[in-house]
């Protein structure tokens, strides 16, 4: 609430980067962080649903992890083990890019992945974190389908 009122908006969600900016000084530093993450997050699903739609899920893949950067740095609600995840399933073979699902703090992570990225990959990056952090995470393996859709009924 206090970005909203320094930015002069009801809520984040109708500021841009741009009025941001404009409102930096009549904010303190904490409250630019998080203000800039909310902000920037909103930019980042309005350009996911461009990417998506343009069928660029190396773009996606980079919106993705563009979100925990932010968390971890502007909202600072990351962990150091939800870190280790994106940056390792960022630079894994078949990986496009990773986020934290939730409001962070929560230990989850969602990757975006080609075909080639296997269970044998996924149990590498198991092992890597279980070295790392003494944790065997949960792995679950989705595959994605076409959402939900409207369909016209005939009245005949």
């Amino acid at each position: 609430m206090d970005g909203a009122k320094a930015l002069g908006v009801a809520c984040l969600a109708d500021a841009d980067e741009a009025t941001w900016e404009a409102g930096l000084a009549s904010m303190t530093d904490v409250v630019a962080k998080r203000s800039r993450h909310v902000i920037t997050e909103i930019g980042r699903v309005r350009k996911t649903v461009q990417a998506l739609e343009a069928s660029g899920l190396e773009g996606v893949g980079k919106l993705l992890t563009a979100s925990p950067r932010s968390s971890q740095h502007d909202f600072e609600n990351s962990t150091p083990e939800l870190d280790f995840l994106v940056d390792t399933l960022e630079s894994a073979p078949g990986g496009f890019g990773a986020r934290l699902p939730g409001g962070g703090f929560g230990g989850a992570v969602m990757a975006l992945t080609s075909a080639a990225f296997d269970q044998e990959a996924a149990e590498k990056i198991s092992a890597a974190y279980d070295a790392k952090h003494s944790a065997r995470p949960e792995v679950l393996n989705l595959l994605s389908a076409d959402g939900a859709e409207v369909v016209s009924i005939s009245s005949e």
